[in-house]
């Protein structure tokens, strides 16, 4: 039986491992104030961060989506990841070594699929680099010599060379304890009629890493005649491995994009190699597949689409270089960053131009040149003879509709008005109106009988909501009105909250003594009774928050814990007085409550009532009202 890991250790490596660097790998993060971070939530397309970490607290929340949690939850989620795979992974990194209850360590048994594949790449991938020293692979250094690239540069990028062999690898892995359906499932190996074989033979060999940096796949380059198979081979579609969801060089590029908020898009490994070594270390590439929405969704994590944001395309001049081009610039809208394409003198790719003009040349092609939406325009208008009318009608007829998908208006309107001076067409307000005319029917038709889409926002001229707690209703077992920011009863209870979990020694020990009924909205009150059940705030331990998350009765109220524990306090100066200030508010609002239900009561009795009760009600109506005058009088000092 596989044993379970050591709860201590799981808390070590929750402790040693940094969410902010965790979350870093896979997108950029920027200063949110309060000592927070934000970045654009990798968990589902938004237009500008609300997704938002706090290293001291060790906890991420999505203010869009809803989702939270700690930098194992985190990994889980972006990875798919069973809990102990990622709390391994974790470990590895730290350095921790896990203890396992239950059975003992038996790595064979214990560690999950996605762990046991990663690693079957990571030693294969050194397998095939120790390869490229060998006798047989000369014609890889070669290939690699002839293009630019000596042994520093093949060691930079993990270039190796798979023998030419039948089974090689197939026996060094199971040599490694790997089974043979572990081989089969991983790509690495393929069915042969006894048994598994190499999918990979007699080739160059370039190591795919993910953002987190673990090798999922590989891309093979054919390097003899008497090879029948493509002229570049890659890893098959696999549990870890996705070709529209991985960028070739992503790992080695990802904190110069962020960095510099550029993005270099390349063809092949070569392409990145090369640009790389030239100082353009911010290029990637795909992995035999068209440019698409998903590695878009990766590349707009790490430029955060701030309005710098650059991103160049670098497409060969022929024919399947423009089309290239063209494909891309149909997610062009996907992106907020400017886009632009570079072709180099004489349709050279960056590796040929960097053998025949040197570094400089391949730094100078990626300066930004053509945008996206000028050079797809001049493809279109290149088609038709522009010396007849017909052929400008037909041309404006083909190309008015490309310009109409740009959201950005005044954008759209500067865009129409080149795409007038492409055709030569003189009434430039004509060309304005027609693309402006297209853009509405665009929306009409797509806003007809259906609701924004994922990812998009509300029509055009409205604020866009910022979705969860503070916008829904309660959920259906916590009976209650609407929670609502606006109210400000909602409002107040929420900032206590946020500083009985973020700064609890201001509050307490007032807070420990506010009863659950005291907060209005029943989300709130579930989350007073979490921490009531954790301990209360007084003298709260290290592991406060993480106890108040395991005292959540489900993920919703456990999702509310990390959102009010991550969010920013809306106080400049966070300090007892706008503490008390809002210990005083909430418990007010609760005196001014029961005052209004005892009067009522009151007035049910009636001067004929039971003398005593008569009397407890008056006398309690008394004590109320001098206690909320006197909490308006004295604040903080009353409580």
């Amino acid at each position: 039986m596989a044993g379970r890991i050591n709860d201590d250790d799981v808390k070590a490596v929750r402790d040693a491992v940094p969410i902010d660097a965790v979350v870093s790998e896979y997108l950029q993060l920027r200063n949110a104030g309060g000592g927070n971070l934000k970045g654009l939530c990798p968990f589902h397309d938004e237009k500008s961060p609300s997704f938002q970490v706090s290293p001291s607290k060790g906890l991420f929340h999505c203010f869009g989506c809803q989702e939270g949690g700690d930098t194992i939850a985190f990994v889980m989620k972006i990875d798919h990841l069973s809990f102990s795979e990622t709390v391994e992974r974790l470990a590895a990194k730290a350095g921790i070594t896990l203890r396992y209850e239950e059975g003992g360590y038996n790595p064979g048994h214990q560690r999950g699929e996605r762990t046991r594949l990663v690693e079957a790449h990571t030693i294969a991938a050194q397998y095939y680099a120790d390869q490229l020293g060998s006798a047989e692979a000369e014609i890889g250094r070669k290939f690699l010599a002839e293009r630019g690239f000596d042994q520093a540069a093949a060691e930079h990028f993990g270039v190796g060379y798979s023998p030419a062999g039948w089974d090689h690898l197939t026996r060094f892995l199971r040599g490694k304890g790997f089974t043979d359906r572990e081989l089969i499932l991983s790509g690495l190996s393929q069915d042969g009629r006894r048994g598994p074989i190499d999918r990979f033979r007699g080739r160059l060999m370039w190591p795919i890493k993910d953002v987190g940096g673990d090798v999922v796949g590989f891309g093979a380059r054919k390097l003899r005649e008497d090879d029948n198979g493509p002229k570049y081979l890659n890893t098959p579609e696999t549990p870890i491995y996705k070709k529209s969801q991985v960028l070739y060089g992503i790992d080695l590029a990802k904190k110069d994009i962020a960095k510099v908020s550029r993005a270099v898009v390349v063809e092949g490994y070569t392409d990145v190699m090369a640009c790389h070594l030239a100082g353009v270390t911010t290029a990637i590439a795909t992995c035999g597949t068209a440019f698409g929405g998903e590695h878009i969704k990766i590349l707009r994590r790490l430029l955060m689409d701030n309005g710098s944001a650059r991103v160049i395309f670098t497409f060969d001049g022929d024919a399947a270089g423009q089309k290239a081009a063209l494909r891309a610039f149909e997610d062009d809208q996907k992106f907020a960053a400017e886009t632009y394409i570079a072709i180099a003198p004489d349709g050279m790719d960056p590796c040929e131009l960097r053998l025949a003009k040197g570094d400089e040349a391949v730094a100078d092609l990626v300066q930004p040149r053509t945008p996206l939406f000028e050079f797809a325009l001049r493809q279109i208008v290149g088609r038709y003879d522009l010396e007849i009318p017909s052929g400008r009608a037909a041309a404006l007829d083909e190309a008015a509709p490309v310009v109409a998908r740009i959201k950005n208006i005044a954008s759209q309107h500067e865009v129409a008005v080149q795409l007038a001076g492409m055709l030569g067409i003189l009434d430039t307000q004509f060309v304005v109106r027609r693309v402006a005319q297209i853009a509405r029917w665009q929306r009409d038709r797509g806003g007809r009988d259906q609701g924004p889409g994922p990812g998009q926002g509300p029509a055009r001229g409205g604020a866009r909501p910022q979705r969860g707690y503070a916008d829904v209703q309660a959920p259906a077992a916590q009976a209650g009105p609407a929670l609502h920011l606006r109210s400000p009863a909602h409002r107040t209870e929420r900032e206590l909250l946020k500083l009985a979990l973020q700064r609890p020694e201001l509050v307490s020990p007032a807070f420990d003594a506010y009863g659950v009924d005291e907060f209005t909205a029943p989300p709130y009150a579930a989350v007073r009774q979490c921490i009531q059940d954790a301990g209360g705030a007084t003298g709260a331990p290290a592991d406060y928050l993480d106890a108040v998350r395991e005292a959540a009765p489900d993920d919703t109220v456990r999702a509310l814990v990390t959102e009010l524990a991550v969010e920013t306090i809306f106080a400049k100066t966070i300090d007892e007085v706008y503490a008390g200030a809002q210990l005083v508010q909430v418990r007010l609002r609760a005196v001014d409550r029961r005052i209004r239900d005892v009067q009522g009561a009151l007035a049910r009795l009636g001067a004929h009532g039971d003398p005593a009760r008569l009397a407890a009600v008056q006398n309690e109506l008394w004590v109320l009202t001098q206690y909320g005058q006197s909490l308006r009088t004295h604040g903080a000092a009353a409580l």
